[in-house]
């Protein structure tokens, strides 16, 4: 087993989207999951850190804006890439995610394809 696989962080509350993102990344990467986004954010300051975090933008209690929002004023975690995972791809939705530094965004459901795209282009640039 390769120990030098990039660590990628699911945030979703639908038990079934973590396990269908998990089940096409573990092969290639170490994958962490986390149900909502208190978690999300505990997970991601523990070491080692996730190389990048998919974040689901629609879940109760703290939404992926806001967990965004923080990562980002994070000294800590500020560096980490983040996509948004969202059934809503509206012009302005997509805007508002990057405009919270967001490096990508994906609709679901998730295509297996443009999924390990985005991923390899974003560790490449990060």
């Amino acid at each position: 087993m390769n120990n030098n696989k990039k660590i990628i962080l699911v945030v979703d509350d639908t038990p079934d989207n973590i396990q269908l993102l998990s089940g096409l990344l573990k092969d290639s990467y170490k994958v962490k999951a986390a149900t909502n986004g208190e978690k999300a954010l505990v997970v991601a300051n523990k070491a080692p850190q996730p190389d990048l975090i998919l974040l689901d933008v629609m879940m109760p209690g703290m939404n992926g804006h806001t967990v965004c929002k923080k990562l980002k004023q994070d000294e800590a975690t500020k560096r980490i890439p983040v996509v948004f995972v969202s059934g809503n791809t509206s012009e302005q939705e997509i805007r508002q995610g990057m405009d919270l530094g967001a490096d990508g965004y994906l609709g679901k459901p998730v295509d297996p394809a443009q999924l390990v795209a985005l991923i390899n282009r974003v560790l490449i640039n990060a």
